[in-house]
C-alpha cells in the first residue's frame, strides 16, 4: 500500500505550512530544516510556487503523487470550478471524513483506523482510505471497535466539527451532510496554483 512516510515536522518546515493544521510544527522553528535553513530563503519562480502549493495539499491529505494526479483528472471532468471540485473530492475521502468527525487526531491515524477495518459506511465495512463517501452516508465503528482508546482520546480533544459533518459522540456515529464550501476549508492553500501546475 502506497502512502506518504517521513517526519511531518520537517515537511511542514520545508513547505512553511502546517500539515497537521494545528500550527504546532512551526511554533519553535518556523524556518526550513537543515544547516542553512535560517539563512537560505530562495525566491521561488512561478513553477516553484505552483509545485510548492501542490506539495502542500498533497501532504495535507497524505496522498501519493499518482493518486493525487488521478483525483485531479476526475475533478477536471466534473462540472464547475476544477480547483473547488478537486478539494471537495479530497474532503470526501473516507480517511479525511473520519478525521473531520473527530474520531482521529490526525489524518494518518484516521487512515490507520480505516485500513485496520474498524470503520463501517452505511453498515458495510470499508477498509480503503481513498473511498469517496457519498453525501448522506453514515460513518460508524464496528461493534468490537466502538471503545477503542485512541478514538475516545480523539473525541475528548475535539471540541467542534465543521458544519458539513454531524457527529453523535456518545454513539460514535457521524453523517456526511453535504459537500463543504470553500470558505470552510484551509485558507492557507491556493488550489488555483495546482490547476495551473497541471495545465502547464
Amino acid at each position: 500500500m502506497a502512502r506518504i512516510k517521513g517526519p511531518v515536522y520537517k515537511t511542514s518546515r520545508r513547505l512553511s505550512f502546517s500539515v497537521l493544521e494545528t500550527g504546532e510544527e512551526l511554533q519553535k522553528r518556523n524556518y526550513p530544516p537543515g544547516q542553512h535553513g535560517q539563512s537560505r530563503r530562495a525566491k521561488l519562480s512561478n513553477y516553484g510556487l505552483q509545485l510548492r502549493e501542490k506539495q502542500k495539499i498533497r501532504h495535507l491529505y497524505g496522498i501519493n503523487e499518482k493518486q493525487f494526479y488521478n483525483t485531479f483528472i476526475k475533478a477536471q471532468k466534473m462540472r464547475g470550478v476544477t480547483g473547488h471540485n478537486f478539494l471537495f473530492m479530497l474532503e470526501s475521502r473516507l480517511d479525511n471524513l473520519v478525521y473531520r468527525m473527530g474520531f482521529a487526531r490526525t489524518r494518518r491515524q484516521a487512515r490507520q483506523l480505516v485500513n485496520h477495518g474498524h470503520i463501517l459506511v452505511d453498515g458495510q465495512k470499508v477498509d480503503i482510505p481513498s473511498y469517496l463517501v457519498k453525501v448522506g452516508s453514515k460513518i460508524e465503528f464496528k461493534p468490537k471497535s466502538v471503545n477503542l482508546d485512541i478514538v475516545n482520546e480523539a473525541l475528548e480533544v475535539t471540541l467542534n466539527t465543521l458544519a458539513f459533518v454531524k457527529v453523535d459522540k456518545k454513539k460514535k456515529i457521524g453523517e456526511f451532510l453535504r459537500l463543504p464550501e470553500r470558505n470552510e476549508l484551509n485558507q492557507d492553500i491556493n488550489e488555483l496554483l495546482v490547476v495551473e501546475y497541471y495545465n502547464r
